[in-house]
């Protein structure tokens, strides 16, 4: 029987449910409405427990990019068509979120020759030389390895593009956990780091999804290369961030689910025989 606790409904999966309405509305432009009960939805996200959801989260983003792939395989629109369509609507569905943090990083990283020069032209709005080739790269990376996958696997590839989405939000955890914030003021100070009980849900839900994508056409193989790929993007990217800046920020966050991203989806093709 449900309660009134503080103003808010007490009913069972409350949090969790919460933190996922939370987590889509900070990760995309999706609309996402008030949930009964639900504190004040434009507060600052607190991700302590908040990242416990971003596999589901990662899920949900993807799936109007997975449906769109499917339709445009179905038509017969063509891998590379089809491909784009669907990394073109996964790009609006999260406004373009991360590729902001990786063309932010590319510039800074690749222009600055001192930490507090990098962190400078992070900040800056404008993009460079360094930003726009990392943003062409990566669109054609992802397209490239998702068409590639559809000429391969059909309808799998779907599957394959919802996974990708999901791991490489877990992925990108590792700046937040592993380093401090390079900014004691800045966003990815202010927002709180994962708890263990946090992390250790986001890690077994995506293990959960991984699982589950096996059945729907994805080889075992494929799926452990991967989840293994994917974490080892997020680490190389920890190690680099603690070299060039010293900590992280929002941008190398974002940054890493892009380049973990790439990752899962490269290593999924490099597991499909042509």
């Amino acid at each position: 029987m449900d309660r009134q606790t503080g103003g808010e409904a007490d009913w069972p999966g409350r949090g969790a449910l919460y933190d996922l309405a939370g987590c889509l509305r900070f990760y995309s432009r999706l609309p996402v409405p008030q949930l009964p009960g639900e504190p004040d939805p434009h507060r600052s996200p607190d991700f302590t427990t908040l990242p416990r959801m971003l596999p589901l989260a990662g899920l949900i983003l993807a799936l109007p990019a997975a449906l769109v792939l499917a339709a445009g395989w179905r038509i017969g629109l063509g891998p590379f068509l089809a491909a784009t369509l669907a990394i073109a609507v996964l790009v609006v569905a999260t406004g373009a979120l991360h590729e902001d943090g990786l063309a932010d990083v590319a510039d800074g990283f690749g222009g600055g020759t001192t930490r507090e020069r990098r962190l400078e032209i992070m900040h800056d709005s404008r993009i460079g030389a360094y930003g726009g080739a990392a943003l062409v790269l990566a669109l054609a990376l992802r397209i490239g390895a998702l068409a590639t996958l559809l000429d391969r696997t059909g309808y799998a590839a779907a599957t394959g593009l919802i996974l990708a989405a999901a791991l490489s939000r877990v992925a990108a955890l590792a700046p937040m956990v592993l380093l401090p914030p390079a900014r004691p003021g800045g966003l990815s100070a202010s927002v709180g780091r994962p708890d263990r009980a946090s992390l250790a849900t986001a890690l077994v839900l995506g293990a959960v999804l991984a699982v589950l994508a096996v059945p729907l056409g994805l080889p075992f193989g494929g799926v452990a290369l991967m989840i293994l790929c994917a974490g080892l993007a997020a680490l190389a990217l920890v190690r680099l961030a603690r070299a060039r800046i010293g900590g992280q920020t929002g941008d190398v966050i974002g940054a890493c689910q892009q380049v973990s991203e790439i990752a899962a989806l490269v290593a999924l093709v490099a597991a499909v025989a042509a």
